[in-house]
């Protein structure tokens, strides 16, 4: 597929496999997968967990901000993993097509706990030190995001290849209408 778009950026709950998709999707597409976690990370030199340990949530959302502003300004024919809180950047619709991947609490959940590396998957993730915290603002979050999102792809029981096909397929779909 050739692209026709600036960016694909993915947004969705933390554990929900943006990460996954996008490495799938990126490799489909013959472009870069870029994790904007991992860019965070590098820009402040800690894991993100370290980030709202030394500096709390508002430092950290403020280099997401950044990292936003950025990823417009410089970033062209990429597939984009974002965190779960990236959909608050004002900017967002204007790095590129967002595509919203969704699935209910209980299956990121059961998606997170069998990995094989589950133990570090959830100790990554502060927000998810209180499940009961976390699954209400999954639901908090669910309607904001769908609002953000120009594709929703739900990937409950499915692979990430599965999901990469279904958004190469929908993006052609769209492509062609407009």
């Amino acid at each position: 597929m050739r692209q026709t778009y600036k960016n694909i950026i993915l947004i969705g709950f933390m554990g929900v496999g943006k990460g996954s998709v996008a490495r799938v999707l990126a490799r489909k597409m013959g472009v870069f997968a870029i994790d904007g976690d991992d860019l965070i990370e590098s820009f402040a030199n800690k894991k993100i967990k370290k980030i709202f340990e030394d500096d709390g949530e508002a430092e950290f959302r403020k280099i997401e901000k950044n990292l936003a502003k950025f990823l417009e300004k410089s970033v062209n024919g990429a597939v984009i993993s974002t965190g779960g809180g990236f959909y608050k950047v004002k900017n967002l619709n204007k790095i590129g097509t967002v595509i919203y991947l969704k699935s209910n609490f209980d299956k990121i959940i059961e998606r997170i706990k069998s990995a094989p590396n589950a133990d570090k998957k959830l100790a990554k993730r502060p927000l998810l030190s209180d499940l009961n915290k976390a699954k209400a603002l999954h639901k908090e979050r669910d309607e904001a995001y769908a609002k953000k999102a120009d594709l929703i792809i739900n990937v409950e029981d499915k692979t990430p290849q599965q999901v990469a096909a279904k958004i190469i397929k929908l993006l052609n779909r769209k492509h062609l209408k407009g």
